[in-house]
């Protein structure tokens, strides 16, 4: 029996300010493998006229730990930044290395959980099953008493042609009157 690993994702994020400059993200789950998929970091609205600098320091230990700046935030130039496309593994720390903030950092944690083959069929069996349900197209049913056909008009007959006596009808439908060119 083999294994195949499903991600299972949460919503992941912090408040870095003058009072918490610190904020990391580490997990002790040695059983999944786990992925920080960052999206945004932006000012919080009572941020001051400053530059906000957020670093990221990866690793663990004096030895391979390594600060990297990621954002430079200001107020009036620059209040959020799009982090799509950066993933990290943990553990992570952010850092507020210059600033007061407040800045928020928005990310997607995702577990990568283990299943059995067997066990992911039959859950993509169920998952199936639940679309077919709501695929189900709505079947119409015609009213018995014909209300809802549409008579077909005798042959020769021209609902558009005019005689002397029957002009042709206006109504809704039936086209635009040609508007006369501007000059």
């Amino acid at each position: 029996m083999s294994k195949t690993e499903k991600p299972l994702s949460t919503l992941w994020g912090c408040e870095l300010n003058e009072s918490n400059k610190e904020e990391s993200f580490k997990t002790d789950d040695t059983n999944h493998q786990h992925q920080l998929a960052l999206r945004t970091m932006c000012l919080g609205h009572t941020a001051k006229d400053e530059f906000n600098i957020v670093e990221l320091i990866t690793g663990e230990g004096n030895n391979s730990a390594k600060a990297v700046p990621i954002a430079t935030l200001h107020a009036k130039s620059m209040p959020t930044v799009n982090l799509s496309g950066l993933d990290l593994h943990p553990p992570v720390t952010f850092r507020l290395k210059h600033g007061s903030g407040p800045v928020y950092v928005g990310a997607e944690h995702v577990a990568l959980e283990e299943y059995s083959d067997e066990e992911l069929d039959e859950e993509m069996d169920e998952e199936e099953e639940e679309e077919d349900i709501e695929e189900s197209p709505v079947k119409k049913v015609a009213p018995k008493n014909g209300a809802g056909k549409r008579k077909k008009p005798e042959k020769g007959e021209d609902e558009d042609a005019s005689d002397g006596d029957n002009p042709p009808k206006k109504g809704k439908g039936r086209g635009r009157k040609p508007q006369a060119a501007k000059v």
